[in-house]
């Protein structure tokens, strides 16, 4: 697939959870996310954080954090987050169609918005999820490589096969499940091994 392809599934992914989002309430906001400890409020912010931050931008910052990348994601999260949601909202709109990123292939960017909208959506009980032609290039991607998580590693002498799509990748013990279910396991939310099921999957479990 084509790099404007995988922009504009990103844009659209975007799209979307902007549109999840315009309906939150306060209490909605402030909710934990299935991102470590960041609220919806703080996903959302992070994601626009990412679309805004070029590559010398972010090696200043990583710089400047000495490294530090839990440090470099606050204060750049805290750049980007407004002064309410509705702000906070209005600055992730703004980003939407936007193709800048740090570094890295447009499919680890599609990524991040698929993997962030289900952080958000998952805990909220909101039922939208991402096209199965984006979630099935993020899949192949999350299986090929470790990037910003350890995707590749956790799925390690296994196979990984979809049930609603063509995504299958590995050798080994079995662990099949949706295709956003397999990715959002690769991208180390626990949670949706819930989702699994196979001979593979103990040791899935065990890796996160």
């Amino acid at each position: 697939m084509s790099r404007d392809e995988l922009w504009a599934m990103a844009h659209a992914e975007r799209a979307a959870l902007a549109d999840d989002l315009a309906d939150l309430n306060d209490r909605q906001w402030e909710a934990r996310s299935l991102c470590g400890q960041w609220t919806v409020e703080e996903v959302v912010a992070h994601l626009t954080a990412a679309a805004s931050t070029g590559r010398i931008r972010w090696l200043v910052s990583v710089f400047g954090a000495r490294f530090d990348f839990e440090e470099h994601n606050a204060r750049r999260l805290a750049e980007h987050r407004g002064a309410t949601p509705a702000e906070t909202l209005d600055r992730f709109r703004a980003i939407i169609t936007s193709t800048t990123a740090p570094f890295g292939h447009p499919a680890a960017w599609l990524g991040e918005v698929v993997v962030h909208g289900q952080d958000i959506r998952r805990p909220l009980g909101l039922p939208r999820e991402p096209s199965i032609e984006a979630v099935t290039e993020v899949a192949r991607f999350f299986a090929s490589r470790d990037f910003t998580v350890r995707s590749r590693s956790v799925i390690e002498d296994l196979r990984l096969e979809a049930t609603d799509g063509p995504f299958a990748t590995g050798t080994g013990p079995l662990v099949s499940g949706t295709t956003i279910a397999l990715t959002m396991a690769m991208a180390g939310r626990a949670a949706y091994c819930d989702d699994l099921t196979g001979p593979g999957l103990p040791t899935l479990r065990s890796r996160l």
